[in-house]
C-alpha cells in the first residue's frame, strides 16, 4: 500500500494557476500525470461561448490527460461564494442554466463525476427554504449526471473557512446525499470526502472513512495546516488513503492543494514520478 497504489488526479483550479487555463492540462502531463479535474472555469459564465468550451476540450485532449471531475457552476470560486444551488434568485438560476452545459461537457471528455457545491446561508432567508431549493436543484443535477453516466458529488467544506456554509461535516453532507438518492431513486448521488476540509472541522478521519467509504464517490487531499502538499503539514495522508482503500474506496484522489511559493511542478516531490500516471 502507499501512495503508489492510489490513482491521483490534479486539480487545475488550484494547481498550475500560474499558467493560463488552456496551458494547464499540458503542464500536468509534463509533470507525469494523466488525469485532471476542474472547478467550473468560467466563474462569470454558467453558459460560456461554445468556442471556449471547445478550446478547453481540445487542450485536455491534446495533453493526453483524462478529465475525471468537474464542478457545476458555483459562483465566485475561489472567492466569497461556496456554491450556488441553495442561493435563491439569480445564482440558483445560473446553476440551473449550467446543469446541462456542464453535464454535456463532462460527457464529451468521458468525465463521470460532477461536483455540486451547496452554497452559503443567505441573511434574511429561512434555512428551510434554502434547503428545499437545494434539494430541487440537486435532483436536477443528479438527473443530468445520470443522463451522461456520471455521479453527482456533495462535498463537506470546513467551518473556519466557510462559516456561512451549512455542510461543514461529513454527516451533514451524507444526509444530503441520502435525500437526493431518495428523491430521484437513481442512487448516483455520492459523498465527496475532502480530508483537508474534514480535518479543519476536527473530525475523526479514520472514523469518517470507516463510516462513509461506501457512500464516497471522490476523495480530495491537502495537508493541514496550510492546505499545502502532503508532508507540509501534520496529516497522515498516506495512511488515511490506505485506510480508504481497505474500506473499499477505489476511485480517484484529487490533489487539491496550494503549491506555496514555488511553481506547481515543483510541489510534487512527495510523490514518486512512477506513481503519478496511475490509472
Amino acid at each position: 500500500m502507499g501512495y503508489s497504489d492510489q490513482r491521483f488526479t490534479v486539480n487545475l483550479s488550484i494547481l498550475f494557476t500560474e499558467l493560463p487555463l488552456l496551458e494547464r492540462p499540458a503542464a500536468a502531463a509534463a509533470a507525469g500525470f494523466r488525469a485532471v479535474e476542474l472547478w467550473w472555469p468560467w466563474v462569470d459564465a454558467p453558459v460560456p461561448e461554445r468556442s471556449e468550451l471547445d478550446a478547453l476540450k481540445q487542450a485536455i485532449e491534446d495533453a493526453g490527460v483524462r478529465l475525471t471531475g468537474l464542478n457545476f457552476y458555483a459562483g465566485q470560486l475561489p472567492g466569497p461564494d461556496r456554491g450556488a444551488l441553495s442561493v435563491p434568485g439569480e445564482e440558483s438560476e445560473k446553476f440551473r442554466a449550467n446543469v446541462d452545459v456542464a453535464a454535456d461537457f463532462a460527457q464529451s471528455l468521458g468525465c463521470t463525476a460532477l461536483n455540486a457545491l451547496y452554497g452559503n446561508r443567505v441573511d434574511g432567508v429561512d434555512p428551510a427554504v434554502q434547503d428545499e431549493l437545494a434539494l430541487e436543484n440537486l435532483v436536477l443535477a443528479a438527473r443530468a449526471a445520470d443522463r451522461v453516466g456520471a455521479v453527482v458529488l456533495v462535498e463537506a467544506l470546513n467551518a473556519p473557512e466557510s462559516p456561512k456554509c451549512p455542510l461543514v461535516s461529513a454527516e451533514k453532507a451524507v444526509e444530503v446525499v441520502d435525500k437526493v438518492n431518495a428523491a430521484t431513486g437513481l442512487g448516483n448521488a455520492r459523498f465527496l470526502m475532502d480530508l483537508y476540509h474534514l480535518s479543519m472541522n476536527g473530525e475523526d478521519l479514520p472514523r469518517v472513512i470507516a463510516a462513509y467509504a461506501d457512500k464516497t464517490g471522490h476523495v480530495q487531499i491537502a495537508d493541514n495546516p496550510g492546505r499545502g502538499a502532503p508532508g507540509t503539514g501534520s496529516l497522515p495522508l498516506e495512511d488515511l488513503l490506505d485506510q480508504a482503500r481497505k474500506a473499499g474506496y477505489e476511485g480517484w484522489v484529487g490533489l487539491e492543494y496550494k503549491p506555496g511559493d514555488r511553481p506547481s511542478h515543483e510541489s510534487f516531490d512527495w510523490l514518486p514520478a512512477g506513481a503519478r500516471a496511475a490509472r
